[in-house]
């Protein structure tokens, strides 16, 4: 157990001692062992607060604070009940108790306090709007409608979305509750990785970067993860949760584990209408949440309503290299910038180290081929391309422009159409120093500064502060 304290005592009103004892009660006295992995910081304060506590405990206990004015007769405080891993809160001074020392320690017997929904999350009183979205018109016809993944048996709902949200963030889906979908899939970064591959509850890699999930509600094709494996939302979801790297739990041991949970209870009784819970319920809720990731309020968005008035030149000309020269379009069209129902080899490498949707297929023709996701928030969604391999949009802007890798399955439009010069090899865009520029500047106009603040799709769990 880690335990810090500030040593330095000066004028008395300001000394913060911390004294970190194990509870001995009268059945026994052997000292109580605190929990593996867990940490214990207590430190002076600045300003008003004389003190901050901080512990971190994946397995959630109560750990108990006290104080003391003369080191000999201790005050509980108030017993912290830790929920998803971590608790941090500062306390202020009391004028009557100049000299004051406080101590946590955790204790087996006084584990009594169970999380519920009032004290283990911040909710809001009447639900956030999670089923009716406001949309911008053209994500309400054709072609961006008929991309649209939600099946009628799984509509979102507050509720359902809300059960979600905490699912989502809930460290408890890992089997050593250390983990969670938004480890690897952060909102700060369009719900993406910025790690090259992110790192699983034991500390192995996953084999992919961590696609973002802005938008992920569109996609015509259907399928999820980059190379398609999974033919549902309903169905992608489960699959980290189970992963030996990722999440290494057992739906069995998961669903046990919520069950005993007040607040989980309570939240699908609220969703479903009865406190089962079951990996069904599970796989709606989190498809429900993700689903309600959305990013419309960009600054492109606000262009298409005012002809691009509000655009840069440069953004403007980026805007044109997009739709024309670039040809970038024809993987990532319409307003959501997603693939229609073809299925791409962008010419990353050959021969192939990652087969992509021909490892899933056995196809050969599918080698190479994975899924082209939405450049919503392209410009916070880095490293880029499956494997991570560029760092800035910079470099994708230059593999585009000259480095795609002649393959037998390199999909038309990055090759020179038939009768032309170098007829059937790749293309390359031989795009001046002013048009890559203005292309990134584009794909920046895509960043919806509103996904890393809106509160619905925030982390929900109190932690303490």
């Amino acid at each position: 157990m880690h335990m810090k304290a500030n040593p330095t005592l000066v004028e008395p009103k300001n000394i913060v001692a911390l004294v970190v004892v194990f509870a001995v009660t009268a059945s026994y006295a052997a000292a109580v062992t605190p929990p593996p992995s867990s940490s214990l910081e207590i430190s002076r304060g600045t300003g008003t607060n004389i003190a901050s506590v901080k512990v971190a405990d994946a397995y959630d206990h109560v750990w108990i604070l006290q104080s003391s004015s003369d080191l000999t007769t201790w005050t509980d405080v108030e017993a912290l009940k830790i929920h998803n891993g971590s608790f941090s809160r500062a306390f202020t001074k009391d004028a009557s108790k100049p000299n004051l020392f406080f101590r946590a320690f955790y204790d087996s017997t006084r584990q009594n306090i169970f999380s519920a929904t009032p004290n283990a999350l911040i909710l809001p009183a009447t639900s956030f709007n999670y089923a009716g979205p406001v949309l911008p018109a053209a994500f309400l016809v054709n072609p961006i409608l008929g991309q649209d993944t939600t099946p009628a048996t799984n509509v979102t709902t507050d509720a359902g979305a809300t059960l979600g949200r905490v699912l989502f963030y809930d460290k408890r889906l890992s089997t050593n509750q250390t983990v969670s979908c938004s480890s690897c899939h952060q909102r700060e970064h369009g719900f993406s990785d910025p790690r090259t591959f992110s790192v699983g509850f034991n500390g192995g890699l996953t084999g992919r970067n961590s696609m973002g999930l802005s938008n992920a509600r569109w996609y015509q094709r259907r399928h999820f993860f980059w190379d398609e494996r999974a033919n549902t939302l309903e169905d992608q979801v489960l699959q980290p949760i189970q992963n030996a790297v990722e999440m290494g739990m057992t739906l069995g041991a998961l669903t046990n584990r919520l069950a005993a949970e007040p607040y989980y209870t309570n939240l699908f009784t609220t969703t479903f209408g009865s406190p089962a819970v079951t990996p069904e319920r599970i796989s709606r809720a989190l498809a429900q949440f993700v689903r309600s990731i959305l990013s419309t309020r960009s600054k492109y968005d606000t262009g298409v309503s005012n002809n691009f008035a509000n655009f840069t030149l440069q953004e403007n000309a980026g805007r044109q290299v997009f739709n024309g020269a670039g040809g970038c379009a024809a993987c990532h069209g319409t307003d959501n910038f997603t693939a229609g129902p073809a299925l791409n080899n962008n010419g990353l490498e050959f021969p192939f180290v990652d087969l992509g949707v021909g490892g899933i297929t056995g196809n050969r023709a599918d080698d190479g081929k994975f899924k082209a996701p939405s450049l919503r928030n392209i410009e916070l969604t880095g490293p880029y391309m499956h494997d991570g391999r560029f760092k800035t949009l910079e470099q994708v802007v230059e593999f585009y422009n000259s480095g795609v890798v002649d393959n037998p399955n390199l999909s038309a439009p990055l090759l020179n159409p038939p009768g032309g010069p170098n007829a059937g090899q790749p293309r390359r865009l031989n795009l001046t120093n002013d048009q890559k520029a203005a292309l990134v500047a584009f794909l920046k106009t895509l960043t919806d500064p509103n996904l890393a603040t809106d509160e619905k799709l925030s982390d929900p769990f109190n932690y303490g502060n």
